[in-house]
């Protein structure tokens, strides 16, 4: 495993919460792209996790088949499955027109489900992990 690819996989989740964090104390919220950033920051999480165990993950943005993809390494991701099936409807097609509204509750419900996943063991390890490599 190659621990540079590991630590920007990480680094980008990261990223992509942070934007959705800052996001949300915008004046005038754009819900749409806060939740989407919820969903690639997991995406990049779940992503990561593939890379820790030397599996090159698929350019995709389905949560819920990457998350079935670690449950196969380890399948306590059973545990987070819920939170990837809510965000997965902001992975990409939020991105896009659409008929459906994202309001004030959605995009709570993301960062909560972002923070259950960044704070669930494997990927807390993870992180853990990442930041220990970069400051050496």
């Amino acid at each position: 495993m190659d621990n540079e690819y590991l630590f920007e996989w990480i680094q980008i989740a990261g990223e992509d919460f942070n934007a959705a964090q800052i996001l949300n104390e915008a004046v005038r919220k754009p819900n749409e792209i806060i939740c989407y950033h919820c969903a690639q920051a997991v995406e990049k999480y779940l992503k990561g996790y593939l890379v820790f165990n030397d599996i090159e993950p698929e350019k995709t943005h389905n949560l819920l088949f990457l998350n079935s993809l670690c449950s196969e390494i380890d399948n306590s991701f059973e545990k987070i499955k819920s939170e990837c099936k809510f965000l997965n409807s902001f992975a990409s097609d939020i991105r896009y027109p659409h008929k459906y509204e994202v309001i004030e509750s959605d995009v709570n419900s993301a960062i909560a489900a972002v923070e259950k996943i960044r704070h669930f063991q494997p990927i807390l390890e993870l992180r853990n992990l990442a930041e220990r490599t970069n400051n050496s």
